[in-house]
């Protein structure tokens, strides 16, 4: 029976963590080229339709100038979809770890998103040995924010859960 639940716990509450973790660094350990969008976005006809209403967004990331007219629509559409992906995997990671770490600590929130930001340092800096790859502070910050809405919506869904029960 406790090997059981053993198994149960490792497949339930430690798998998601390892596989979302394990999804990131295989990311980060792949080159740009091979992540890069842009040719699959650019046959999308309807992309240009949309997007191009949104010519008079523009401001700087990492000393790049983001706008269409400096990255066209795919790498307009492209940077976005990659910071919304930074956001999205981190808010899963601190969910899970936020989670994971309910069944061993009473701070267990705070595990959660600390653990994920400093998964989120970390990655990035393994980024650095990727090529045409560049590890960003600012990056570090959008999962850092995915990473606290994620800790929080566990916060909430545990306490609300919690109070039905």
């Amino acid at each position: 029976m406790k090997q059981s639940n053993t198994i149960s716990t490792i497949l339930k509450y430690w798998l998601p963590v390892l596989l979302i973790a394990g999804i990131i660094f295989y990311s980060s350990a792949t080159p740009y080229e091979k992540q890069d969008i842009r040719p699959q976005l650019s046959h999308l006809k309807f992309l240009y339709n949309i997007m191009g209403n949104f010519d008079f967004i523009h401001f700087h990331y990492d000393g790049h100038e983001v706008s269409i007219k400096a990255l066209g629509i795919p790498g307009f559409t492209e940077f976005f979809i990659r910071k919304l992906s930074h956001f999205s995997i981190y808010l899963l990671l601190a969910f899970f770890t936020t989670r994971l770490s309910k069944l061993y600590v009473k701070r267990y929130f705070l595990i959660g998103l600390i653990s994920s930001i400093i998964y989120a340092a970390s990655d990035e800096f393994h980024q650095s040995f990727t090529a045409d790859r560049t590890p960003l502070v600012q990056d570090v910050v959008i999962d850092s924010i995915g990473a606290l809405v994620g800790a929080s919506l566990f916060l909430i869904i545990y306490k609300k859960f919690k109070k039905r029960h």
